[in-house]
């Protein structure tokens, strides 16, 4: 077994493209579900389409519910990365942290449609 994909719903392509695109992933294809939705894949450089985008029709926002939380993500640098990001307009829910001492620093950003990405500075020890 391989998990291949995470999808989830969207309200608007165009911005959650580009909000994906500022986290350095990138669109590989679109697909046509009938006339009900259109399916964005998307994946990061040297990676599989890992992330699937659904637009139903007619539809602009979702409910997220409590049962989702986030996806996430490795930097470099997660100060870097959160200052290129603000200058996308796109902002951590709080400055960076460590859940525990001497891990990694983390932050949980959301994208246009309430949904977390944490992003995990990789460990540099």
């Amino acid at each position: 077994m391989e998990l291949i994909h995470t999808c989830y719903r969207i309200g608007d392509i165009d911005r959650s493209v580009a909000f994906y695109e500022a986290l350095g992933f990138e669109e590989r294809r679109r697909m046509n579900i009938r006339d009900e939705a259109i399916n964005v894949f998307m994946g990061l450089p040297g990676d599989g389409d890992r992330l699937e985008l659904t637009y139903n029709h007619g539809v602009d926002s979702y409910e997220l519910g409590t049962g989702y939380n986030h996806i996430a993500l490795t930097v470099d640098d997660i100060n870097g990365t959160l200052e290129r990001l603000k200058g996308q307009g796109i902002e951590p829910e709080k400055p960076p942290y460590q859940v525990r001492e001497g891990g990694s620093f983390i932050a949980f950003v959301r994208d246009p449609d309430g949904y977390r990405i944490e992003l995990i500075e990789k460990n540099k020890g």
